[in-house]
């Protein structure tokens, strides 16, 4: 029996799905990210140690497993697929890899086809669609310096930002101040500029934060009703361009990503915008995963051969 193998690398964790020759799901993994443009080096290949060794395990061997993809966040860097693939192979995977964009993979398995458009807001932010003749457009998606807006990164720093405004007088008082200092363990304004400018504080750190978005909206923060409200909007502007470039007004659109699958605020706002800027869009909840997109398009790869 041959194997294939899916990797949906994020900023935070890496999802892993194995399927057998017939698609059968045999078996999944949960790792550490693998975005280059976020972590340490040393860490990501650990986690690509660590699912290297499942996957082996999994599959009776290291040769059992014929065909990877890998979808990574970060792969706009031109070095990052090489160094994905270099430190796979050190760390003993001897199988086909092939690198793409967590946008492709999640978009396959979200519709379960190449063509359509998926919209992620996790850690950060893209919208990436394919049209039926294999046109292609994203938007987003360039990183948390210069972009990733309405993303869980951008969440979190627009809750602290809040929190800081609203310490100086510029801002309304929000409840978001007790919940951003409860969540990190602080009492004071001076304690979130330390913790934000520390060497080791990653954008995952920020973007944990975005959780408590849902709290202050539930009880009715200004604030925080804000922060959804500009989110969502961000979020509808990356939709439009790649509708418009692809002539995909009418098609379907998959939302992924903890900030719209998690946040029913977010999540709503957005769909309302979606609404009224084009209606014909179908926004819907993914079929399936990025790790078993990526997994069946390695099984497409790898009979393909």
């Amino acid at each position: 029996m041959n194997y294939a193998a899916g990797l949906d690398g994020g900023g935070t964790k890496t999802a892993v799905t194995v399927v057998d020759e017939t698609g059968r799901t045999v078996f999944t993994l949960e790792s550490g990210g693998i975005n280059y443009n976020g972590r340490d080096e040393a860490d990501i290949r650990r986690s690509l140690a660590e699912i290297a060794d499942a996957i082996s395990a999994a599959c009776g061997g290291p040769d059992a497993c014929r065909q990877m993809v890998v979808g990574a966040a970060g792969v706009s860097n031109p070095t990052v697929p090489g160094r994905l693939v270099a430190a796979l192979r050190d760390a003993g995977y001897r199988g086909g890899v092939h690198v793409v964009g967590d946008h492709e993979t999640a978009l396959f398995g979200a519709l379960e086809r190449e063509h359509g458009m998926i919209l992620i807001a996790g850690t950060g932010s893209i919208c990436f669609g394919r049209s039926e003749s294999g046109l292609v457009h994203r938007t987003g998606g360039f990183g948390y310096l210069i972009d990733d807006e309405g993303s869980g990164y951008s969440i979190g720093r627009d809750l602290l930002a809040a929190v800081v405004r609203a310490h100086d007088g510029r801002g309304p008082t929000t409840v978001l101040t007790e919940m951003v200092y409860d969540r990190l363990r602080i009492g004071s304004v001076e304690e979130i500029v330390r913790f934000v400018y520390d060497k080791g504080t990653g954008k995952q750190d920020i973007a944990a934060l975005a959780p408590l978005l849902s709290d202050g909206c539930a009880l009715g923060d200004e604030a925080a009703l804000g922060i959804a409200r500009r989110t969502a909007t961000e979020l509808v502007q990356l939709v439009l361009p790649v509708a418009e470039r692809l002539s995909l007004e009418g098609g379907e659109l998959a939302m992924a990503g903890s900030v719209l699958l998690r946040s029913a605020q977010v999540r709503e706002a957005f769909q309302a915008g979606l609404r009224e800027r084009c209606p014909g869009i179908r926004a819907m909840a993914p079929r399936r995963d990025a790790s078993a997109g990526a997994a069946l398009m390695a099984l497409r790869m790898l009979a393909g051969e």
